[in-house]
């Protein structure tokens, strides 16, 4: 009963060590916003539009968190938006493409752009902006989904999870000779 007791004391410390830290989305505001930061917004999207893959997980939160503070971010009810999605419902991936690029250019972190020009490349079997734009999504969405995968004979589908909303993205095997 005595070692019991000693085990539990002894592993009690640890659970607090394993606990994720709240956020301070006051401090997250305050480092986008200042220009000598390391955290700050434009340094940020410049390492995010060119190598999304070399954020490390606290410049991926501060830009997740950081949208919310941004004033030039695209609203789903813009003009502009509401002609992309029209573009993709109707299956006009040449024009996804180029109004994809011209939202992407003004906000960068915007989920519904970065999808939309995702399955325009897929459509269009441009393997290099695909694979520039997935890391940017993974970046984006690892913050609060988990993930899973499930391998399929050609290819693998990764399911991101959190709550009810699933997001299914299929990475397919090519191959390619270069």
């Amino acid at each position: 009963m005595n070692y019991r007791i000693l085990f539990f004391l002894l592993i009690l410390p640890f659970f607090g060590f394993s606990q994720k830290t709240k956020l301070d989305l006051k401090s997250i505001e305050k480092n986008l916003s200042n220009s000598g930061s390391p955290y700050n917004y434009e340094k940020l999207i410049f390492k995010f539009k060119g190598l999304p893959k070399s954020l490390d997980s606290i410049e991926a939160q501060h830009l997740y968190y950081g949208r919310n503070f941004i004033k030039d971010k695209v609203s789903q009810t813009g003009e502009e938006f509401k002609s992309l999605a029209e573009a993709f419902k109707n299956n006009n991936f040449a024009d996804c493409i180029r109004l994809g690029k011209i939202l992407y250019a003004k906000d960068p972190t915007n989920l519904d752009v970065i999808l939309i020009l995702l399955r325009a490349y897929d459509q269009t079997k441009d393997v290099s902006n695909f694979s520039h734009h997935i890391a940017q999504l993974v970046m984006n969405i690892g913050q609060d989904y988990t993930r899973g995968s499930k391998t399929l004979k050609d290819g693998v589908i990764d399911v991101w999870e959190k709550g009810d909303n699933k997001i299914y993205i299929k990475v397919l095997y090519l191959d390619l000779i270069f």
